[in-house]
Parts: C-alpha cells; structure tokens; sequence
C-alpha cells in the first residue's frame, strides 16, 4: 500500500531528502544489547558445549560416601575423561550419595555389570573422581537415567576413618590384650594345670616354652619355604595372574552380598560335615600325597602325549575337509539303502522271518544238548565200532581175508538169494535137510518159547566165540569212545563146546536133560546184547583200506 506523499520534492522532481534527526530506526542501545546478548550467547556454547533444556547419557549411580565428589568432577574410563559429574545428592532416606553422571557417546555402551569407583586423583590435580568400568559385553545394556546399586561402587578409605577405628575402647582393647599375653608368657603353671600338657614343657612358663618352638622352627620353616616356593608357581607371572584372579572373585563376591552370605551359611553347614568325617578326612589328607604324586605322572604323559595329538590333528585335517564331500557322495547310497531297507524289502523279509528265527533259536538251544551226544556217537563209531568191523577175523581154513563187516554184509546178500520169489511157493528160505544119529536142541525159541530138535550126520564140533558162561556186564554209563577195541582173534574168540547133542543109541532119558539145560542157558538171553545194538549200527560203506581186500 502506498502512502500519500507529503514531503517536498527536490529540483529535479525527486523525493526531498529527510535530515537525519528526522529519520527513524533501531537505536544504538537496543543495537549495542543485541550485540552483547549474542557474543555472550557464542561464549556459552563455546564454553559448555550443550544446548540450553536439553542433556546427553546419564547415569546414576548410588555410593556409600560421595568422599568430596563434586558436580564437574571428571568420570573416566581407563584415565581417559568420558563425562562429569552433574548433581550430588542423597539418595531418598538413606546415608548413602545418589551421584548422576552425564557421559559421552564415547563412554557407551553401560552394561549392567558395570562398577564405578571414587579415587584420588593425584596432588597437583586435586580432589578426587569416578573411575568407571563399563562391565562385561556380555551383559545387558542400561538405558539413560538407569541406576547402578551401591553393591557395584565403592568409595576410598580415609585417614579419618582409619584413625576412628582406634578409639578409646579399641586402645584399652589393645592394652588389655598386650597386657593379658605378657601374664601368661610369665605364667608359672601349676600342677594340676600340668596335669594334660606334654611332659617336655611341664613345669615351664609359656614364655620358656616358646622359646622351645624354636627347635623345631627349622623344619617347619623349611616346609613353609617349599609351600611359599610352591605358590609361586611353575611359569612367570602366575602368582600376579593369580592375584589379579582372586581380586576379580573378590569384587564378584562384593556386587553379590546375598549369595556371599548363602556362600557363607553353606560353607558352616559343609565344615560341620568335615567335622563330623574328621576320621575319614585324615585318611584322605594322608593318601593326597601319592594322589599328586600320580596326577603328576599323569600329567607328564599327557603333555607327552599332546605333541602326537597335534600332529595327527593337523594330518586329519585333509581327510576332514574331504568329508562333506564323502558324505554328498553317499547320500545315492544311502537313498538305495533306504528303499532296501523299507517295508516291501529286507524289513518286510525280517517280519516274515521273525517266527523262523525264534523256532531257530529254541532248535539252536535242543541243539547245544544234542551235539554233545552226536560228539560221542561219531567217535565210538570213528574210534571202537569202525575199527572193529575193519578187522579180519581168523577162521582157519574157512577164513575169507575180508573185513567182518563184509562178511557180515555177504551173508545178508547171500540170505537174500535164497529168499528171492523164483516159484509159486512165495518168498522162503530154502534149507537141505537132513538125517543122522545125532538130535541137536536149540532151547528156547522166540515161537511160544519151544525147544526145537534135529538130527545131525555127526557131532558138532562147536561153537564161535564160545560161551563165556554168563552174560558180560552192559554199562551204558561209560563212554565207548575211551574202549579199547575188541580182540576178535584173542582167546575170547576160540571154538566153544558143541550144544546140547543126543545119538539115537542113547537112552532118550536124557533128552530132557539135555533140553533143561539149552533152556537154562537161553532163558539169561532175555535182553539184547551190546552185540546186537552194535549190528544194527554198522555202517556197510566204510571206506575199505585197512586189510587188503583178498579175493577168492
């Protein structure tokens, strides 16, 4: 919008130019102000580097005793400043300091294991500051504004304090306690004070008898020597790492009061146990010694061992870095084998096997008593019966020079010529009779237990082997593979007396004597012999060999 002009115009028709008391604007003051509040402004941000109502990380954290810890105070991380402290104040009711620290981006992340600790800082420095160690990265992070517990800080000692401990009552304390140990240094006991005491120190003052220690010092102080030697360990720095070690368990115990005093309470419950096994404790203190003594040994072996280890590892790594590419070549074999192994193939065929296999297994059990009897059959036949069928028997001038078996064998074929069915007759054996003035009696017949009689052209000579005259003994509890083989030829085979005979110029009176006897003789012949259970388990195919086969 335009305003109407008033003004008086110069000659050339321009705008009249307004004298400079006339003019108006911002006046030096208000300039000269502005001017002022922005170097301040600049200075203060220069200075204090923060935006005015605004701050960075904080942290809060709650000590025993601020110890003259003051808002600017320094917060460092390894000597290296990281933040300050901003406010110093009381926490809640308590006699403890809640300490707030504003720290750098430098200084994150604050786990939750993180310890903060107030040190001295050196003379020409001044006061003191908070030396903080941001806990482990394993731990969790804190936010901004979280607070760390007084069990994660600690706080100096200072002279005062140091001085407090000895007050008044302490020093009495201490004098009373100096004062009792020279009375009973200078103590001369009594007798029934001597009564229970070594008799090396009866009679002594306590004093004397410390001096008597020093005796055995030596030894004592020797074994202590070897234990403190002992203690320093077996590599450079292991008594400093072990130090370092036993402070880092220290300041876990300190961050975990209530589990120290659970740690604590345990320990006394686990010393009275020690306590009520002090016997047993003894016995296995005096069997550490050669423990160690072995566990040393044993640990010289596996540090002789470990140098093999290392090479055969360092050999397998090919083979190892060859197995995953074994194992993609065998999974086509391992497809096939799965198919072999499914229901239509070896795993259907093991379902189907599973009533045979159990049958097999109880025959395999009938079988584990069976096969010792077939043990001992094969070797009397092996041992006893084959041999003996082996053997030649001598028959004077009826003798064959074959093997019994086969003679054995040859009346059997022979016995079956004369039974072949050549006529209408049927199948019989065929027999010549004969006459003479000789009746031979068989005894007792298996057909209605008659005698049968008949008639010899002479006298028979005898019979082979002879009868012993009673039946021999049959022990089926002895083994017949340890039996010696049987003498076919020996005396027991001679020609025994001929049976019972009767001439028809005889009186026939003394037939039923005669018949009395054959029947006497064959009525012992009630059970098979040896024999007869022998005959029936030759074996007509041995292998011929033994005798020379003679043909007639």
């Amino acid at each position: 919008m335009r305003l109407p002009f008033s003004g008086r115009r110069d000659q050339d028709g321009g705008a009249a130019r307004v004298a400079r008391k006339d003019r108006t604007g911002v006046s030096p003051l208000k300039a000269g102000a502005f001017l002022i509040l922005a170097i301040i402004t600049l200075t203060y941000f220069g200075f204090s580097k923060d935006i005015p109502f605004t701050h960075g990380y904080r942290l809060k954290a709650v000590f025993e005793s601020a110890n003259s810890i003051r808002p600017a105070s320094p917060v460092r991380i390894a000597g290296v400043n990281v933040g300050k402290v901003k406010k110093v104040e009381r926490a809640g009711s308590s006699d403890a300091a809640l300490v707030t620290l504003e720290l750098d981006k430098s200084a994150l992340p604050i786990h939750k294991d993180a310890t903060l600790k107030i040190r001295p800082r050196i003379f020409l420095e001044g006061n003191f500051f908070v030396d903080l160690r941001p806990g482990t990265p394993s731990a969790p992070t804190l936010e901004s504004d979280d607070t760390i517990p007084m069990t994660q800080t600690s706080s100096p000692v200072q002279l005062d304090e140091v001085l407090t401990a000895l007050q008044s009552d302490a020093r009495q304390d201490l004098q009373d306690v100096l004062a009792g140990y020279g009375g009973a240094l200078a103590f001369h006991p009594t007798t029934l004070a001597d009564r229970g005491q070594d008799p090396d120190v009866r009679g002594e003052r306590a004093a004397r008898s410390l001096n008597d220690t020093f005796k055995y010092s030596p030894d004592a102080l020797k074994n202590m020597a070897i234990v403190n030697n002992a203690l320093l360990g077996t590599e450079p720095k292991d008594l400093s790492k072990l130090i370092a070690s036993f402070g880092r368990v220290a300041e876990a115990l300190d961050r975990n009061e209530v589990q120290l005093q659970d740690l604590i309470t345990n320990f006394n419950t686990t010393t009275a146990a020690l306590a009520s096994e002090q016997t047993n404790l003894r016995r296995s203190i005096r069997l550490l010694a050669p423990t160690l003594r072995t566990a040393n040994r044993l640990f010289t072996n596996l540090n002789r061992a470990f140098p093999p280890t290392r090479a055969f590892a360092r050999e397998i790594l090919p083979g190892v870095r060859q197995t995953p590419a074994t194992i993609n070549a065998a999974f086509p074999w391992m497809y096939q084998t799965r198919r072999l192994l499914g229901p239509l193939e070896l795993r259907g065929l093991a379902r189907e096997l599973a009533p045979t296999t159990a049958a097999l297994a109880r025959f395999t059990d009938q079988t584990l008593r069976l096969l010792p009897q077939v043990d001992r059959i094969a070797r009397c036949l092996t041992q006893v019966i084959l041999p003996t069928g082996d053997v030649v028997i001598n028959d004077g001038a009826l003798s064959t020079g074959y093997p019994n078996y086969k003679e054995f064998w040859h009346s059997m074929v022979a016995l079956a010529g004369e039974g072949q069915n050549f006529d209408g007759n049927g199948m019989y054996v065929r027999f010549q009779p004969g006459g003479g003035p000789f009746t031979v009696a068989t005894g007792q017949t298996s057909n209605g237990g008659e005698s049968l009689f008949g008639n010899a052209a002479a006298r028979p000579i005898g019979t082979r082997p002879k009868y012993p005259g009673r039946r021999p003994p049959y022990r089926p509890d002895v083994v017949c593979a340890g039996q010696p083989i049987p003498d076919l030829n020996g005396p027991a085979a001679e020609v025994g007396p001929a049976p019972s005979t009767q001439s028809r110029s005889t009186s026939r009176t003394a037939a039923p004597a005669a018949v009395a006897r054959a029947q006497g003789a064959q009525a012992k012949r009630e059970e098979p012999s040896v024999a007869d259970e022998l005959a029936k388990r030759l074996n007509p195919f041995a292998t011929p060999g033994r005798t020379p086969e003679r043909r007639p």
